[in-house]
């Protein structure tokens, strides 16, 4: 077949090729077709094969083949031809691997032909072992090309025995491909798996029965090297972020990371991840249903008494504690819990949140305080239990009490006279707090307030008009249902909030008519 297809001058195909690959926008069945008419696809494969030496071929061939694999039409192509994606994905050089593990997954995502499995096609001719090859050994390309086909397998039912063997002894269960590899290897193998947990909770409940999330854990407490046990947090983190994850994860992943935050000896880097992955995971309000509350006070407790030692001293580690804390707050639970626990954990956030002199740390504890407030939850939600309001109200008093500015209204229009991006955060700390009377009364206190939230001019850049008016959106729903908004001597504040409601979030210029000028004519 090589003699046969083979081009002694392979300049009209590479003109050709190079011109296909590169026509601009989606290529249709049709031009496949047209291409294939002109130079058939045994004679572009040969050409690949025998002609690599050629300058620009190969990699011209690659881009035109990638193109033709990605129709209906080149899809259907691909069973005829699965022993030259065999040798390909088994190929010396990167971009055929990277081109085979492609057409792996443009034949799965296009192939339609009911008279023939995909899959019977894959286990025939011993496909899975070379993708997982490919990304133990392939470069970065190469790697990612062989999870997506790998996780589009993985979306067969039928493929469930290749990938999840029953025999734990099998060259290609996970756990032993992890354990013979570098640790280059090894992290991809664990991507492999967050990627193939992602898919559904199916195969998420596989993936913790067959134990392959342990591998995880495993790397995670190997305290002999910082970047491997960095790179299986920056997993764990993705894992936190699957919304069918909180079940799996709830079970032993808290108490693993409450061993490193509360472990003084480990790298600041590391204790600060897994801060920011606790506060992800208890941000999710069903996680509450997985977990028992001690677990979750002994985490809180675990940030609370780091926040203590550090006392300032690392500012990114400090702010990974605030934003962690501030994650826990956005759910209802977590936020009940932040200021309930003894000394409530939520004290160093309303601290923070009002220190001017805090920078960074300052702006990360406003965006934590907004969130414990409920700017982020849904209305009927906003408003915690009896005792968490409670000490909520006492924090914010106390913290007023203790600087030159008094009151909460004080602290609150310090913040919205300091720069634009902290402005931003006192908007949302505003909005979720002033669905409490006794804020409403501090709002409507400060007519400076008032007057900042229902300026159109404030703010110059969409976010924060945005913001701004989501928080003056807030006051007026919160006057207006409250007593406040029948008394006379407030009817100013209800006519600014109202007007300002109507105008809309973005600066509106006044019409002006084009009027004439009247000059005297220059004269040359």
């Amino acid at each position: 077949m090589e003699e046969e297809f083979s081009l002694d001058d392979p300049t009209q195909l590479l003109d050709s090729a190079s011109e296909f690959a590169h026509h601009p926008g989606a290529l249709n069945d049709a031009a496949v077709k047209d291409f294939l008419g002109r130079f058939p696809l045994p004679v572009v494969i040969s050409a690949l094969q025998t002609k690599a030496d050629v300058p620009g071929l190969e990699n011209t061939l690659v881009a035109c083949l990638e193109r033709v694999f990605k129709t209906k039409y080149g899809a259907s192509l691909v069973p005829q031809y699965m022993p030259f994606v065999q040798v390909g994905l088994k190929a010396d050089s990167q971009i055929v691997r990277c081109l085979s593990c492609k057409t792996v997954l443009s034949f799965l995502e296009n192939f339609d032909d009911k008279s023939l499995s995909a899959i019977k096609l894959i286990i025939g001719y011993d496909i899975y072992p070379l993708l997982l090859d490919c990304l133990i050994n392939g470069n970065e390309q190469v790697a990612t090309a062989a999870i997506d086909a790998i996780k589009n397998i993985a979306q067969f039912p039928e493929a469930m025995g290749i990938i999840f063997p029953s025999n734990i002894n099998e060259a290609t269960h996970l756990g032993n491909v992890a354990s013979r590899c570098s640790s280059l290897g090894r992290v991809r193998v664990l991507s492999l798996i967050v990627k193939l947990f992602s898919i559904s909770n199916l195969i998420a409940s596989v993936i913790y029965n067959s134990n392959l999330l342990s591998l995880l854990e495993a790397d995670i407490r190997n305290s002999n090297d910082t970047l491997v046990t960095l790179s299986a947090l920056e997993l764990l983190y993705e894992l936190t972020e699957i919304q069918h994850g909180a079940e799996f994860l709830a079970r032993t992943t808290l108490q693993l990371l409450h061993s490193i935050i509360s472990n003084s000896s480990m790298e600041s880097i590391l204790r600060s991840r897994a801060m920011m992955i606790s506060g992800r995971l208890l941000s999710k309000e069903n996680i509450y249903m997985f977990v028992d509350e001690p677990s979750v006070k002994s985490l809180i407790s675990a940030i609370d008494v780091r926040l203590g030692l550090l006392d300032g001293k690392d500012a990114d580690e400090c702010e990974s504690a605030l934003e962690a804390l501030g994650g826990i707050g956005s759910s209802i639970q977590g936020a009940m819990l932040l200021l309930t626990s003894f000394p409530p954990a939520a004290r160093h956030i309303v601290q923070a949140a009002f220190d001017r002199q805090g920078g960074g740390k300052q702006l990360a504890a406003l965006h934590a305080l907004g969130n414990i407030v409920g700017e982020n939850r849904p209305e009927d939600s906003i408003i915690l239990n009896g005792d968490s309001e409670e000490s909520l109200r006492r924090l914010i008093y106390e913290v007023a009490s203790e600087s030159t500015k008094l009151t909460p209204s004080g602290l609150l229009l310090s913040v919205l006279l300091q720069a634009a991006e902290f402005r931003l955060a006192g908007y949302r700390v505003i909005t979720g707090l002033v669905a409490r009377v006794w804020c409403l009364m501090e709002i409507c206190s400060k007519p400076e307030i008032i007057s900042i939230v229902t300026d159109p001019t404030t703010e110059t850049a969409k976010i924060g008009m945005e913001a701004r008016y989501k928080c003056c959106k807030a006051i007026h729903r919160s006057f207006m249902s409250s007593k406040l908004g029948s008394d006379p001597a407030l009817s100013g504040i209800a006519g600014k909030l109202q007007e300002a409601v109507e105008r809309g979030p973005y600066l509106v210029r006044k019409h002006t008519e084009a009027t004439p000028v009247v000059m005297t004519a220059e004269r040359f």
